[in-house]
């Protein structure tokens, strides 16, 4: 649920990115700049931010994983993965720039599917032990 929270501030940082004309504070270099990210054609979905998507996304991970849904957490935080590592693509092969905010996000939804998988596992196996 933590890692849901702090994916969503990342995510509301990359949306505020995306409306916003000035310098930002990860325009570190040429491979790093998170406006040239937020403002390609790859920063929205039928006009819907992707940083928006993401915040929808983590806040309902996070309602997963407050439910216990353990196995829809994990449906949710893997659909999350695949899209962040498609979004990963993007930036390094065909943008060749990387958002730092992007990066941190991708980090926060690998260690969520890696931690779901490990309690749907472990729930699992304490659910078949005798």
């Amino acid at each position: 649920m933590l890692l849901a929270v702090l994916g969503a501030v990342v995510s509301a940082l990359a949306l505020q990115v995306h409306y916003s004309n000035k310098l930002e504070p990860c325009d570190i270099n040429a491979h790093w700049d998170c406006g040239i990210v937020n403002h390609s054609r790859y920063s929205s979905i039928y006009g819907v931010p992707v940083a928006a998507v993401g915040i929808a996304g983590y806040l309902l991970i996070g309602l997963l994983a407050l439910l216990r849904k353990r196995d829809w957490t994990l449906a949710a935080a893997v659909a999350g993965l695949c899209y962040a590592l498609y979004l990963s693509h993007v930036e390094d092969s065909i943008l060749q720039v990387w958002c730092l905010y992007c990066v941190i996000s991708q980090g926060i939804i690998a260690l969520i599917a890696i931690f779901a998988a490990i309690l749907l596992a472990s729930g699992r196996k304490q659910q078949s032990t005798p």
